[in-house]
């Protein structure tokens, strides 16, 4: 009898019945992001909402900060889409990495071309423009091209909002 043949055996029975009890983890996936620019919101959600709630519904975030310190904002962050909420100052940001849908579609347009969609600024500087919304402010910068390539929502006024670093 050949008895390479039943080691063989009890070598496999012994590799699937040991591979059989690792754990299956489903990566999470998040609906396609979509800000709308005149609700200040993405996906219905606003800027004053908790961690828990954002979490539940977004659970693809790439890094969360719970409590705020002197290095760090809290938030919830999801840095391979551009999108970051920062939950304990009440504002949410697109960079120009952004993945997802902009309603109206900002990001990337020429500052002269706001007037239209946003009317004038309540403050204005040279890398940025602050506009009166009904939801608070919108905080737009501009490339040296002029060209908008971030994007804040916040339910704060102007002069109360305290941006992160």
């Amino acid at each position: 009898m050949n008895m390479k043949l039943p080691f063989f055996t009890a070598l496999m029975l012994f590799v699937f019945t040991h591979s059989s009890h690792a754990q299956l983890k489903a990566t999470p996936v998040c609906p396609t992001f979509s800000i709308d620019i005149l609700d200040g919101s993405v996906n219905k959600l606003y800027p004053k909402m908790g961690l828990g709630e954002i979490k539940t519904r977004f659970p693809c975030y790439t890094s969360i900060v719970e409590v705020p310190s002197d290095s760090a904002c809290a938030g919830i962050f999801f840095k391979d889409k551009g999108l970051y909420f920062y939950t304990d100052r009440n504002y949410i940001e697109a960079t120009e990495n952004y993945k997802g849908n902009m309603i109206p579609a900002l990001m990337g347009a020429d500052r002269k071309s706001l007037f239209s969609t946003l009317g004038n600024p309540r403050i204005k500087d040279a890398g940025w423009e602050a506009y009166q919304m009904q939801y608070g402010t919108l905080v737009l910068y501009f490339s040296p091209a002029g060209k908008i390539n971030k994007v804040q929502i916040s339910n704060k006024s102007a002069e109360t909002l305290k941006l992160c670093n």
